[in-house]
């Protein structure tokens, strides 16, 4: 049987990290059946050209997984797929969240075949199994006998063969316009290939932050993967790398990578150990960084960027959302800590909490200022079903959108905070991605870190101009050519240092001479000391 795995794409811009649960499944399929694997964000389709593939690949079951702000392409897709012939099944946290939408159950039109709750680790073979006896019933949910739900076990993970797999349509760099291929060429990156691979080494958050989903589908119940699992998996990776002559980095997708102090130091001296360095991201909260072994430890082990969850400089608002172990007062010190040791902050923020007021992108931006340059993300606080957020507005009846995951318009509020208004909240953040991103801000950072490496600056800019288009998309040609014209000068000064860089490389300064009585023979010295023509002896 033909299988179709489809990630939808988010709707607003490209994300070229693929999605861990498409290999995850693919995996656990019986090898008996043929996997096909489809992001829409590296590989967009039209609905026409996903029906022509679905006919033409002759697919009879169609996996798509999604969070909620994807629920409406999703939809889209899986009308457009179950039309062509497949069945579809549905999974992840928004479907677990709403089981009934995707049903077509309360009035709605029904999108899937049937369902996947929680966790499809042990659920997803018997999926397979049963479209193919043609026995598909409408909900599966992994329960025991007894009918309590089970939590899959991370200490036999399966083996994800990434040294097979075509990971072509991942490769940021391919999908970059001519003109950054052009210029990441000139500045000396050494990338013909840059792949961003998903790895997860644990499960679950203990924090219940009220707008967080995480808690309610993975629970609290923390799991971890052995060490040499995940040592194993990021040494096939650093070999396939080497094999291929690009570059490979690795997205730890934990929730919280850091929520078990002992075991992370314990896992990063593995990978240090194993000589399975590759340069990662991942997610940790900044409350768990104030410990010197572990930052050195990061660093050491191929860290490079932390996702933080700062969320907002007010205490007050941080408490209202039960994420009071944020303190404020300790940002600058973490992050400056970090960046000491070349390792940088995504750092996010959230508008439109009940303590904020009328100004809060300004304070915010102030705050960020005084911080060693990073990449800031800004969203508004919305309310995901199921979560505490939105039982309590509902409750208050604040929900003026209770279902505004079906509106396709992006970055918008769904309910009216206590102090700002909807219409100043949205303002607020868009102003603040403004002022983050444009070819001045972007400069200043770039200054900012003058005295590091001259590769840790290049990413910077790259990282600076792909981030801009969370909030500016820059799918179409003429986006990318406005913003090449708009940051020339930065481009431009880094391609000027990129040449010395290169230069240096490859005419590295000879070793001083010993200085000794009489004249100094060497002309390359003293032409390299500006001593030519000057008489120099030792004293």
């Amino acid at each position: 049987m033909n299988i179709l795995l489809y990630n939808p794409d988010n709707g607003v811009t490209r994300n070229f990290m693929p999605h861990l649960w498409m290999f995850l499944l693919q995996s656990l399929t019986p090898p008996e059946h043929k996997v096909f694997l489809i992001d829409g964000n590296a590989q967009p389709l039209t609905p026409n050209e996903l029906a022509l593939f679905v006919k033409e690949n002759d697919i009879r079951l169609a996996g798509i997984g999604f969070m909620t702000r994807m629920a409406v392409r999703a939809y889209n897709m899986a009308d457009v797929i179950r039309a062509a012939g497949a069945k579809v099944v549905m999974g992840g946290p928004h479907v677990t969240e709403v089981p009934g939408e995707p049903l077509g159950r309360d009035g709605n039109p029904r999108h899937a075949d049937a369902i996947a709750l929680g966790e499809a680790d042990e659920t997803w073979p018997q999926i397979v199994e049963d479209t193919a006896k043609d026995q598909l019933k409408e909900v599966y949910t992994p329960t025991n006998a007894e009918g309590k739900e089970i939590k899959p076990s991370l200490v036999e993970y399966p083996n994800i063969p990434w040294e097979q797999l075509d990971l072509e349509q991942f490769n940021l760099i391919g999908h970059l316009p001519r003109w950054a291929r052009y210029w990441v060429d000139r500045a000396r990156l050494g990338m013909k290939s840059f792949h961003l691979i998903p790895i997860e080494s644990g499960r679950g958050c203990p924090y219940g932050c009220d707008f967080c989903t995480v808690t309610g589908f993975f629970g609290d119940s923390i799991r971890f993967r052995t060490n040499e699992s995940v040592v194993n998996e990021m040494l096939r990776l650093k070999a396939r790398s080497s094999r291929d002559g690009g570059h490979i980095a690795i997205f730890f997708v934990d929730d919280n990578f850091a929520i078990n102090m002992k075991r992370t130091k314990s896992l990063l001296k593995a990978i240090i150990a194993a000589d399975a360095i590759l340069p990662w991201v991942a997610q940790i909260s900044i409350n768990l960084l104030r410990d010197q072994e572990l930052l050195d430890l990061i660093a050491a082990s191929g860290g490079r960027w932390i996702f933080q969850g700062l969320e907002s400089i007010d205490a007050a608002n941080l408490e209202d959302v039960n994420k009071g172990f944020n303190k404020p007062g300790e940002y600058a010190a973490v992050l400056s800590q970090l960046a000491e040791r070349g390792v940088y902050a995504i750092t996010s923020f959230i508008f439109g909490m009940d303590g904020d007021t009328p100004g809060v992108a300004g304070r915010t931006l102030e705050a960020i200022a005084s911080w060693p340059p990073g990449l800031p993300v800004f969203g508004l606080l919305t309310p995901y079903p199921a979560t505490p957020l939105y039982d309590r507005l509902s409750k208050e009846g604040r929900l003026f959108a209770p279902e505004h995951w079906l509106d396709t318009r992006p970055f918008r509020m769904a309910f009216t905070p206590r102090n700002i208004s909807v219409e100043e909240a949205e303002a607020e953040m868009k102003a603040a991605w403004s002022r983050s991103y444009d070819p001045q801000a972007i400069a200043t950072a770039l200054q900012r870190i003058a005295h590091r490496p001259f590769k840790e600056r290049a990413v910077m800019l790259f990282a600076r101009l792909a981030f801009r288009g969370i909030y500016f998309p820059q799918m179409r040609r003429r986006d990318w050519v406005r913003l090449l014209v708009a940051n020339r000068k930065n481009l431009l000064r880094l391609l000027a240092e990129a040449r010395v860089e290169y230069r240096r490389q490859q005419n590295p300064a000879p070793r001083p001479s010993i200085l000794i009585s009489g004249p100094i023979v060497s002309s390359e010295v003293e032409k390299a000391s500006g001593l030519s023509k000057k008489k120099t002896t030792s004293s």
